[in-house]
């Protein structure tokens, strides 16, 4: 006889099961709760867009050294328009997950 709490101890197991923890390395951000609910593609996404924003710093740091500050002004502000949509990204992510999440039927 399935009942209630038969339903509920499947649900758990099942999102035990399905659970990924993809290591990430998150150098802009302080929680890493992305990785329990991201796919692999999303972590390497996010890698590679932090990876590139570390990298047009650099860059702006570069070309202050040889004084070229209004090539290093554009870089500054690319890198930090890139930081903000990646970080809108994040948290659009996880929402539509949670929700898609909520809509699973018990019998899941």
């Amino acid at each position: 006889m399935i009942t209630r709490s038969n339903l509920a101890e499947q649900l758990r197991e099942y999102q035990i099961r399905s659970k990924h923890d993809w290591a990430s390395v998150s150098f802009f951000s302080s929680t890493s709760n992305l990785t329990s609910t991201a796919s692999r593609a999303d972590v390497v996404m996010f890698v590679i867009c932090e990876l590139v924003i570390l990298a047009l710093l650099v860059f702006s740091v570069v070309s202050l050294y040889f004084t070229h500050l209004k090539l290093a002004f554009i870089l500054v502000s690319s890198s930090l328009l890139l930081l903000v949509c990646v970080t809108i990204t994040k948290q659009v992510t996880e929402a539509r997950k949670k929700k898609r999440r909520m809509l699973l039927p018990l019998s899941m």
